[in-house]
């Protein structure tokens, strides 16, 4: 038997990791890599008990493995999620009434129109690339309204972003052209809470200029950080679900005709299962565990694969085929679990569902250039930056 080794950072894993996963759950279930000094874990359930355990598995150092992020000092730049409870639930609770089901479902109206605006003129074209004219457009736009981000500098920080997570292959840290565009990013933030405090605005933004933790109003570095998980989140993680639900239901075309066919929130949850954007990510183990007979130290960095876990054969039938039918997705992870849920989930899918709606209403069929599709390059985020489509109109 060939011996596993994984490294998040192999270049071949971005192409298609889920082999390797595969062997990873059958043959190292607690991986190892002494390198990285990481711990993987990847089966469904090891990494879902391990995301409701934040006694056990903190998350004080940060969810993502980068270097110059990992640490004490994350919530600097990752905000709540890289805190425990008591910081954790107290300044998550400063944005969570926002993300609400209930409010979010308020929100359809506007989303539609918004999505509409972004759709018409690139489906007039008939030709068009869905990363950068659909996908790329409608979340920015969206956290932007809730945020409450002037028009015109949305298309900047949707910029930004994009240059603040891009790696190039290899890349095991963040590389100075990323760091420039956060901090270019982060002036933006300021900027915006400063006005928010000069004038007011039933928006977020002027939430958090004027909130208080204890009694105590939050500085300038705790709001940027803020803002930049919820940009940063709700932009990125978005785009790419967009991206690889268009192109699993090209490569499916059985599977396109249901979605066509009204199972598009079946679309949006089984993309989520078979590609989630979020590959892992990062705990701290406070204490000492054995799992599958192998001894985890307290301090351990444990890496938690959770695009592993929904491809997880234990937990779903036949899980390497990409069937929109299947029904049980309600056991996949992939907006985490536990307390560190991911606020962001009920727009996620509310967005997505809006977008692929009014897509398939208008689009009889579409083809994707595969030899010119291009994938982004991160260690944690797998998805696409650019789909070139073709349209037929119904």
């Amino acid at each position: 038997m060939v011996a596993v080794e994984y490294t998040p950072y192999d270049e071949q894993l971005n192409i298609d990791p889920y082999p390797l996963y595969a062997q990873l759950r059958e043959q190292a279930p607690v991986f190892r890599n002494e390198d990285l000094d990481i711990w993987v874990l990847s089966r469904h359930a090891d990494v879902d008990a391990a995301l409701r355990d934040p006694a056990g598995y903190s998350s004080a150092n940060g969810p993502v493995l980068d270097p110059a992020i990992w640490g004490p000092d994350a919530h600097k730049m990752m905000s709540f999620s890289a805190m425990d409870a008591p910081d954790h639930t107290l300044t998550r609770a400063l944005v969570s009434p926002v993300f609400n089901p209930r409010r979010v479902a308020a929100m359809e109206p506007r989303l539609r129109e918004i999505v509409r605006g972004h759709l018409d003129p690139a489906l007039r074209r008939e030709r068009f690339d869905f990363i950068a004219d659909v996908a790329a457009t409608v979340p920015m736009d969206v956290i932007s309204e809730l945020l409450g981000v002037p028009e015109d500098d949305r298309a900047d920080a949707r910029r930004l972003i994009n240059l603040g997570f891009y790696r190039p292959p290899g890349a095991r840290d963040m590389t100075p052209e990323n760091a420039q565009a956060m901090g270019a990013l982060a002036g933006y933030f300021v900027r915006w809470v400063e006005e928010r405090r000069r004038k007011p605005a039933g928006d977020l933004l002027t939430t958090l200029a004027q909130a208080t933790v204890d009694d105590v109003p939050l500085t300038d570095p705790q709001i940027i950080a803020l803002l930049g998980l919820l940009v940063t989140a709700g932009y990125e993680t978005s785009l790419r679900l967009l991206g690889n639900a268009w192109y699993w239901a090209w490569r499916n075309p059985e599977q396109r005709a249901h979605a066509f066919d009204g199972g598009i929130t079946d679309w949006v949850e089984e993309t989520l299962r078979y590609d989630n954007p979020v590959q892992y990510v990062l705990r701290t183990l406070t204490e000492e565990r054995t799992l599958h007979g192998v001894t985890l130290p307290a301090g351990a960095r444990v890496l938690l694969l959770i695009a592993s876990a929904n491809r997880d054969g234990d937990v779903f039938p036949d899980a390497e085929t990409y069937d929109l039918s299947r029904g049980e997705t309600h056991r996949a992870i992939s907006f985490g679990g536990g307390p560190h849920f991911c606020i962001g989930a009920p727009l996620a899918r509310l967005e997505s569902r809006i977008i692929l709606e009014e897509l398939a209403s208008r689009v009889e069929e579409y083809e994707i250039d595969q030899d010119e599709t291009v994938r982004v390059y991160t260690t944690n985020i797998r998805g696409f930056s650019s789909l070139p489509t073709t349209i037929k109109l119904r």
